[in-house]
């Protein structure tokens, strides 16, 4: 069980840290050019940068605690804090009637909630 948590979470804050980064250092214009980033127009780009920000903070909270072992009860609290996030991202997408990316931000939902129940226990 402890394999496949690290397995998740290891996979989570890949997904995190790309999004995250992408957001925070590339261009609306450029970051609207991606299938499915059509969403992008209706924000501005400090907005953007704030979520990837968030994103690359997810990504550092899911790993440094529980690598550590300093505050490992933060890695739950990551990964509820980023079902919030997916909850977000699911909305907007289909707002934007982008359906394809909702199929990925539900798979990084089910690995936060997977992440959340295992390490809580």
């Amino acid at each position: 069980m402890n394999l496949a948590l690290w397995i998740a979470t290891g996979l989570l804050a890949v997904v995190a840290l790309a999004g995250g980064t992408s957001k925070t250092f590339m261009s609306k214009e450029r970051l609207a050019k991606y299938p499915g980033g059509g969403w992008v127009k209706g924000f501005p780009a400090s907005f953007l940068k704030s979520i990837g920000v968030l994103e690359i903070l997810a990504a550092v909270g899911l790993i440094l605690p529980a690598l550590l072992n300093i505050a490992p009860f933060m890695v739950p609290v990551t990964a509820i804090c980023w079902v919030l996030v997916m909850i977000g991202a699911i909305i907007i997408h289909l707002r934007h009637g982008h359906a394809k990316p909702v199929v990925a931000n539900l798979i990084y939902l089910a690995l936060a909630v997977f992440i959340a129940w295992g390490r809580f226990e």
